[in-house]
């Protein structure tokens, strides 16, 4: 007898659906990129459920239901609610994550967090440096790419470079749109 026999299947009266795995994930990044700031793992709660109610009035459904069964918060002392809510403890430990993964900046507020998306341009730019720290032939490994730009991205290269004052210091290139190593 395996694990399947332990755990109803998706969408059976007798258990709630599971999310699809990195859902929960998904939701929160999205809702904090949706802030107009920083926010602490009790307002990605607090807008997560507004969302999830919100979401059900909409298909009629009364309980969200799309929680796992450990995520439900059961009204316990660490901030309950109604059920299909999550649990104060679940959305620090996924905040906590998305931090660890290089995806949220996390920045001391009182004696908690809160939590930043970087944009998608620093996140490319971040992942570029690490694959380009990690080899052995730095010179070799930066020519090829250089090499391997369009004209068009060559030239703003030689452009923000030009433009740049130093390492660490944002150049004026940084926060044009429509310039995030776009192929021409």
């Amino acid at each position: 007898m395996g694990s399947e026999a332990l755990r109803p299947p998706s969408g059976s009266p007798s258990g709630p659906e599971r999310r699809a795995a990195g859902a929960l994930e998904a939701e929160i990044l999205a809702i904090l990129r949706e802030a107009d700031g920083p926010l602490s793992p009790g307002d990605v709660r607090q807008r997560l459920a507004l969302r999830q109610h919100a979401g059900a009035q909409e298909t009629g459904d009364q309980d969200a239901g799309d929680q796992d069964a450990g995520d439900q918060d059961t009204g316990a002392p660490d901030g309950g609610g109604p059920r299909g809510e999550l649990s104060y403890s679940t959305v620090v430990t996924i905040v906590s994550r998305l931090h660890a993964k290089g995806l949220l900046a996390r920045q001391r507020a009182g004696r908690g967090f809160t939590y930043t998306p970087f944009d998608e341009a620093s996140l490319a730019a971040r992942r570029m440096s690490q694959v380009l720290g990690s080899e052995h032939d730095h010179d070799a490994v930066l020519g090829r790419f250089v090499s391997g730009l369009s004209s068009r991205d060559a030239r703003l290269l030689r452009e923000l470079l030009a433009s740049d004052p130093g390492p660490g210091n944002s150049g004026p290139g940084n926060s044009e749109p429509g310039h995030g190593g776009e192929r021409g």
